[in-house]
């Protein structure tokens, strides 16, 4: 009797080699080897006949690539964003879409503030002026900074990362506003938070200000012309959310007239940003590439979690963080049909 073909499953980049040994050790795994995302051509070929894909955030699996998608039961993304995944294509198919949750706050918090310091203290200015040669003499009066100690912290979004970063502002004695979408009382007892009852107030009183909020059409351009223009010309903004979250043109104008003091950004619009991009020129702006994750352990984690998505998903087991799997129980239930496991509870 001729044995049953294993699933095939897809991983679109060689990043976290125990995750693609687990994959390896229960189906048949083939790893886009380049690093960049691949074409969508090939997205859309492998949607068409592999049983699962892992994502990184930069590809695109829309409605093109889930149309093709014949055998494609699981979508799992190594990440917690899923802007780039069209869910609500995916749960009308079938499709369980998966991410990795609860695995990065803390990283994500610790670049946040390395972000703030840098500018505040114009850490990366100074190593640029050491290593070009320009640093002559003991001279402390070109590289004077700001202070982050007292100061006010203006926290966009206090989800998981963004309270995370709250934490951390207590040891540093500042003062914390926050804007969400909905009053976190528990936060606010426990490290002394200031709810700010819109976003206007918390962008005209903050020294420093952080996004933490997810890419929704909601959010989308969030920081433009108008909300920068409420901004104290003596404030910094750290973006290591989602690039278009903020107006890249408002910001660039905003810096260049001296309404903002500074901008921190681990995530841009368009990302990467082009090399002669004015924002690269000015030395009070800090660009990183999209690594506010990326400590290896979490970078791991994150891997493994999203593999164990799959393994789980192909099985018929509960999945660790399925995003749409009430949405598929409930399509279950009402058609009889079949659909992924939900998840674990």
């Amino acid at each position: 009797m001729a044995e049953l073909a294993r699933p095939k499953v897809f991983v679109t980049r060689r990043r976290v080699s125990d995750a693609i040994a687990l994959l390896s050790e229960h189906f048949d795994v083939e790893v886009w080897g380049k690093p960049s995302p691949p074409p969508k051509a090939v997205l859309i070929m492998k949607a068409a006949v592999c049983q699962a894909m892992l994502t990184e955030v930069d590809d695109v699996v829309d409605r093109d690539v889930l149309a093709a998608a014949k055998a494609l039961r699981v979508v799992a993304n190594r990440g917690v964003g899923l802007d780039h995944v069209d869910v609500a294509e995916a749960t009308r198919l079938g499709i369980a879409v998966t991410n990795t949750p609860g695995l990065l706050a803390e990283s994500c918090a610790d670049m946040a503030f390395a972000l703030i310091l840098a500018v505040a203290r114009r850490i990366a200015y100074a190593d640029r002026r050491v290593r070009t040669g320009k640093w002559k003499a003991f001279d402390q009066t070109p590289y004077l900074g700001t202070d982050v100690h007292g100061r006010t912290l203006g926290i966009v979004g206090l989800g998981q990362i963004g309270t995370m970063v709250a934490k951390r502002a207590i040891g540093f004695e500042m003062r914390v506003l926050y804007h969400s979408r909905r009053r976190k009382q528990e936060e606010e007892d426990r490290y002394g938070v200031e709810w700010s009852y819109g976003l206007d107030p918390l962008l005209a009183t903050a020294d420093y200000i952080t996004l933490h909020v997810p890419l929704k059409p909601e959010t989308r351009g969030l920081i433009g012309k108008r909300a920068l223009g409420l901004v104290q010309p003596t404030a910094v903004l750290v973006n290591c959310s989602r690039g278009p979250i903020v107006d890249t043109e408002a910001l660039t104008q905003a810096l260049a007239g001296g309404k903002l003091a500074g901008a921190a950004l681990d995530v841009t619009d368009p990302e990467p940003l082009p090399r002669d991009h004015p924002l690269l020129k000015m030395d009070n702006v800090v660009v990183t590439p999209h690594i506010s994750s990326a400590s290896a352990a979490t970078f791991r984690a994150m891997g493994m979690l999203a593999a164990r998505n799959i393994v789980a998903a192909l099985n018929g087991e509960p999945m660790p963080s399925c995003v749409n799997a009430d949405a598929l129980k409930a399509a279950r239930d009402t058609n009889g049909a079949s659909a992924p496991a939900a998840p674990a509870s």
